[in-house]
This record gives C-alpha cells, structure tokens and sequence, in this order.
C-alpha cells in the first residue's frame, strides 16, 4: 500500500492544477485562513441534516406512529439527488457562487421554519400530523439545499489543492461530533419528558442556523482571499486556453463530449464513493437509533454509539492530512470489503448471545465510522484530480453525485432491517 504524504504549508500538491506556473508564485494560504473556512463549509452543510436526525427524540414523541428518521432520510436523499443531477446535466449554464449562497439560504429558511412552526403550531403536542407533513417538506427543502451547497463546495475545492478537500471533508465530520456533544449535553441537563425534548430540540435549531449564517458570511469572503483568487484566475485562463485550441466547440458539445468524459474518467472513484454510503446508511442512523438496545446504558446506548461513529469519522477523515493512500485500486477494494459489515451487524441482532452485547456492536460501530470517514476522503481527493482543473469542479459534483445515490440507496435499503 502506497503513502502519500501530505504537506500543509504548500499550495501545489497536485501537479495538473498549476500547469504553466511557477509554484514559488503561487500564494500562501496566510494563517490557514482558506483551509479554515473550506472546514467550516464543510461542517455547515451536513450541519441542518444532522440538527434534524439528532432532534429525531422530539419528533418521534410528537410523532410516535412513523418511523421519522428513516422518513427523513429517504425524503432528504432524494431531493438532494435530484437537484444533484440537475446541476451536472446543466453544470456550464450554472454559476458555483451563485447555487452556495442560493442553497445556503433556503438552509437558513428550513432550520428558521421548525422552531417557527412548532412555537405557533405544534407547541409541543403529540399527534399534530400537519406538523409532520409541514417538518419532511423543510426536510426535503434542506435537501434540496444540500445538493446546491455540498455540489458546489467540493467541486469549488477540487479546484484547489489536495488539503482544501481534505479541509472539508473533515468539517463534515466535525459537525456530526459537535451534534452529537450537544445531544449529550441536553440530555444531560434538560429532563427527557415533553418539555426538555422540545429544548433540546430548539437549541439545535438555534444552533445551526448561527452557523448558517457564519458560512455564508466566511464564503462570500473566501473569493477575495489570494490564494482562492489565484486559482480562480487560472481556471479562467485554462477554459479560455481549451475553447481556443477547440474553436470554441466546448460548449456546443458539453453535455455530449465533455461531461460524459468526466463521468468516465472518475467513474470508478464515483463508485467506490457509492458502496461506502450504501454500506453506511443502511446501518446508520437507522439501525444504531432503533434496532439495537442495551439493558445497562437504556436510551443511553444510541447517542454514544452516534457520537463514537462520528468521533471516528472525524479522525478518518483527518488522517489523510498525515497520509493518504496513494493506490486507488486499493482503497476502491477497501470500499466494496466494508460490505462485511452488513452480515456482522446482522449477526448483532440475530447471532450469537455475546455478538449482541455492547461492545462487539460499539467496535462495529466505531470501524464503521472510521472506514468511512478514511475512505471518503482518499477517493473524493484522488478522484477530483484526474481531470484537468478546468473540469474540477464538474468531476467533484460527480463525485458528490454518486455520494447522494449511495445515500439514497442506502437509506431506502436501511428499512429492510425493520423487517
């Protein structure tokens, strides 16, 4: 297995995104502040959809008869997919900067309607379904969002060197820790009767949409900052250097020449990316939150395994900033091996008397996590620096694209253990 080492204080660490350019010129990233805030964006825009799945106690008391967090999942996937594709089949006739902070607002607009709704509406009543109806449309548009935001942010960073998507990718991660430390902290001090879940629930609403607002402040000023600006223009030159060589022939045959040829050229990536996501939302949160239970922790048990699965994807996903696998055909065989880990959960449920205890499954759960967070991203930064940077940011919504279907699949599969 071959490393690749990854060194924070230089801006050109892959070779096809500088081409024709003296990398001593290139700008510094002064105090880290662009890897900052491509970490911040990354947190924010997994942040209203871990707020929801999190919140999943209040809304399960408001609506006991339906299964919520899977509902959810299937309505959030499927709208962030379908938006997803929208964008790559019109990815030339669509401005990146303009599909974040479009995507970003209708987060805001979401995480502001359910504490809205339930202030005036629900107010904290069991079996309003209107607000159920009202909660998976929001959910659905904070998918949507998703696909805007998430789309558009690691295609932007798929443009800049290697860290940036590293950067993000552990934000994403970081997010589900700083949830799931707020769920303890709730449960910890607010009662688990109607009244403390609804607190803990709007504090996580609160929560988010302060750090909505703190990314579109931190992406509508990432453009000014020179490092950015620097690779912005040469992507610039880049597309005006093809359209001349091609006679400007790139954009009559986009969707038939040129995205085909991106699709083809990450495929493989793209589909490694897809069985991680499958694996991993046929098991989480669904069956960590509704299939397993424990006798000593009680209703303990789902929120340390939710946070010990994200505190393990935050260091997978931050130890590709020490090493990165450099093979792809290893880490794209690692992916499609993770599928062993649906026979071993099964055997969690319905195997032998010591499988179905607290630590096997906490193990499980915790190598889930940390499998996932890895993997994601050594495929998501090997795989946007196939192409050349002119085609980054349509190979990174790619990527993303397939990310979605293996969440969606995922999600839909996920059911099968309520069976």
């Amino acid at each position: 297995m071959g490393l690749v080492s990854e060194h924070e204080d230089s801006e050109s660490t892959t070779a096809q995104l500088i081409p024709s350019s003296d990398p001593n010129n290139i700008p510094k990233d002064s105090f880290h502040i662009a890897y900052v805030i491509y970490f911040f964006l990354g947190s924010g825009y997994v942040l209203p959809w871990n707020v929801f799945i999190t919140a999943v106690d209040y809304f399960t008391f408001l609506y006991p008869t339906v299964s919520v967090d899977r509902t959810f999942a299937i309505v959030n996937m499927t709208l962030s997919l379908v938006c997803l594709l929208f964008i790559v089949g019109f990815a030339n006739k669509s401005s990146c900067f303009v599909r974040i902070n479009v995507g970003m607002f209708l987060y805001v607009v979401a995480l502001v309607m359910v504490p809205l709704m339930d202030f005036w509406y629900v107010k904290g009543r069991v079996g309003i379904y209107g607000g159920f109806y009202v909660t998976v449309g929001l959910v659905g548009l904070s998918g949507a969002a998703n696909g805007l935001v998430q789309g558009g942010v690691i295609g932007s960073a798929g443009e800049l060197p290697d860290r940036y998507i590293q950067a993000t990718l552990a934000g994403t991660a970081a997010s589900g820790v700083l949830v799931s430390l707020l769920r303890i902290l709730t449960k910890a001090v607010y009662p688990q009767d109607a009244d403390g879940l609804r607190k803990s629930a709007n504090l996580y609403f609160i929560v988010s949409i302060a750090m909505m607002i703190l990314c579109i402040i931190l992406y509508n000023v990432a453009h000014r900052l020179p490092v950015i600006k620097y690779y912005t223009d040469l992507k610039t030159r880049t597309v005006n250097e093809e359209e001349e060589e091609k006679g400007g022939v790139t954009r009559g045959l986009w969707r038939s020449t040129t995205l085909w040829d991106i699709v083809g050229t990450v495929k493989w990536y793209g589909f490694g990316i897809l069985s991680i996501y499958v694996v991993t939302l046929c098991i989480f949160p669904g069956y960590i939150t509704e299939d397993v239970h424990s006798q000593l922790l009680k209703d303990w048990y789902p929120i340390l395994l939710i946070t010990g699965y994200n505190v393990f994807d935050l260091v997978g996903k931050s130890l590709t900033s020490i090493c990165l696998v450099g093979n792809a055909e290893v880490a794209i065989s690692a992916c499609y091996s993770r599928l062993l880990f649906l026979p071993l959960f099964y055997g969690c449920l319905h195997g032998p008397k010591f499988f179905r205890t607290e630590l096997p499954v906490t193990i499980l759960t915790c190598l889930l996590g940390l499998t996932n967070g890895y993997l994601t991203s050594v495929l998501m930064m090997l795989g946007s620096k196939t192409v050349r940077l002119q085609h980054a940011e349509v190979a990174g919504t790619v990527l993303v694209l397939f990310l979605i279907f293996g969440l969606t699949i995922g999600s839909v599969i996920s059911w099968l253990w309520a069976i």
